[in-house]
């Protein structure tokens, strides 16, 4: 009898899971939400004279990555995306943390837009302000539109006196984007689905070593060190 209730309730622990895989749907939304970043990155840095400055992002201290953000409205507009944070240490890259934008801004025509967002980070207090559980570019940390190309580096103040730069593509346009008042906060939620552990939090995701992380991190790192070495 104890064997056969053991047996039971293991059966019934195995269809818990199959039949509630809201952490598994969730952690397959991250990794596919990684992969487009990815793809976002290379698609941009493909073509050197009209990407991120390579000097830029040689001295990054982290980087977000904001796929398809939808901006939508009548006159007063909204946008909307969640993407990835990286920061770096020591020269090596983090695990991503799974962030959200939201804004909104007067003036944009009738209609919507998918634009990918790219948030270069220079400084460590724009990291820091990143940590807080919810931040507001412009006002926590200071944004600007970020330079573009190779050109751009020797035009560029050597200073570069905010804290973040950011960018944005649509329709195969890339260009430096103004994000001033936009929030940008980190999910808990879908930290804690894609790495399987509850009650995580970014710096932990970002510095803890023995974290363990899906494949597809590895992948993610590996481009990124490509473009910021």
């Amino acid at each position: 009898m104890r064997l056969r209730a053991i047996v039971v309730l293991t059966v019934a622990l195995a269809l818990s899971v199959m039949f509630n895989p809201s952490r598994s749907s969730a952690a397959n939304k991250g990794t596919s939400k990684i992969n487009d970043s990815i793809e976002v990155l290379d698609q941009i840095m493909s073509i050197p004279e009209r990407g991120i400055p390579p000097a830029l992002l040689r001295n990054a201290k982290g980087i977000a990555i904001i796929p398809g953000v939808i901006k939508a409205g009548f006159i007063i507009g909204g946008k909307h995306g969640t993407g990835i944070v990286v920061v770096r240490e020591n020269g090596a890259w983090s695990n991503p943390a799974f962030v959200s934008i939201t804004g909104g801004s007067v003036g944009w025509q009738i209609g919507a837009e998918s634009t990918d967002v790219i948030l270069v980070f220079k400084s460590r207090k724009g990291v820091n302000s990143l940590l807080k559980s919810k931040f507001t570019l412009g006002a926590d940390a200071a944004v600007a539109a970020g330079p573009v190309g190779r050109q751009a580096e020797a035009a560029t103040d050597v200073q570069l006196k905010a804290e973040i730069y950011s960018y944005s593509r649509s329709r195969g346009l890339f260009a430096g984007i103004s994000l001033e008042g936009a929030s940008l906060q980190i999910d808990d939620e879908a930290d804690d689905a894609f790495y399987g552990k509850d009650g995580l939090r970014a710096r932990e995701v970002f510095t803890d070593k023995a974290l363990r992380a899906p494949a597809v991190v590895k992948k993610l790192k590996e481009v990124l060190a490509r473009y910021t070495r």
